[in-house]
């Protein structure tokens, strides 16, 4: 229900000062944070509502709402004591698919481990951040909210729950609002990567903890599945799908199946957690 209410909230926003917002926006100098989470014009809004995205953005869960949740499971595991804080994630690879993977993977550990994270680790994530979306040309908008980010954590000016919302973010609403010269498949790709990451940890701390009875409500997601296969089995892909791509096209065949039964078992989590593992051992 609160990423119901923000999205309106921030939708809503969006319609505020129309299309002369965006005409002097182009007059100002470097955008604030705060200007990007308003820049939404009423054609645009208009163009999200009919195209039946703004649905689709609610249907998939961030990476800080299954933690939440598992916490309202009353799970005592911290999602981020799961995450190998050790292992660098790097984007620049030759299947913008993939480097679309990378970067929602990168969003999803960052959330997930900021509260324990190093200044300098977090920094790190988000020079490698700002050359995914650099590769996957978006515009300035994010460049911009990174950098000011950047400045917020080395100014020591920004606390690490305010980052976890602006991470929250990055990895939802705000992005999916850019205009990217790949496609529209690539905002799918970054949520699939995240989404990915999150429900491997998420059936990790239900395993640890032999809890399955609430696997149905965090992990049986059957729609969030169809709406990711429908972008990574996209038609008209500029080649075959690199090793990391084709094993998530494969992971999400096996969910789908899954995700279909009308409760999930021991065995249903246990093969969650195996076949995510499988696609981020790639990584």
């Amino acid at each position: 229900m609160r990423r119901n209410i923000f999205l309106i909230t921030f939708l809503t926003m969006g319609c505020t000062g129309g299309g002369d917002q965006q005409n002097n926006s182009s007059k100002t100098s470097k955008p604030q944070v705060q200007d990007v989470k308003a820049s939404l014009s009423k054609d645009k809004l208009k163009e999200i509502i009919e195209a039946g995205q703004a649905e689709e953005l609610l249907l998939v869960p961030s990476p800080a709402e299954m933690q939440r949740t598992i916490k309202n499971a009353k799970l005592t595991t911290e999602l981020n004591d799961l995450v190998d804080s050790s292992k660098t994630i790097k984007v620049n690879v030759d299947d913008l698919d993939e480097v679309a993977v990378r970067t929602g993977v990168i969003i999803a550990q960052m959330i997930l481990t900021v509260e324990k994270s190093t200044d300098e680790k977090i920094l790190a994530q988000f020079a490698d951040l700002k050359e995914g979306f650099g590769l996957l040309k978006a515009g300035n908008d994010i460049s911009y909210t990174i950098d000011e980010l950047v400045s917020k954590i080395k100014t020591k000016s920004l606390t690490r729950d305010d980052l976890v919302i602006e991470l929250d973010l990055l990895s939802g609403a705000m992005v999916s609002e850019l205009e990217y010269e790949t496609g529209g498949w690539v905002v799918p790709l970054i949520q699939a990567g995240s989404w990915l990451n999150g429900s491997n940890l998420v059936a990790s701390a239900i395993i640890n903890e032999s809890k399955y009875d609430i696997a149905d409500s965090v992990l049986r997601q059957p729609n969030v599945v169809k709406y990711f296969k429908r972008y990574v089995k996209r038609e008209g892909r500029a080649k075959a799908p690199d090793a990391v791509v084709q094993k998530l096209i494969t992971t999400l065949d096996t969910l789908h199946d899954i995700t279909k039964k009308p409760t999930l078992s021991e065995a249903d989590v246990q093969t969650i957690k195996t076949i995510t593992n499988d696609v981020l051992d790639l990584l």
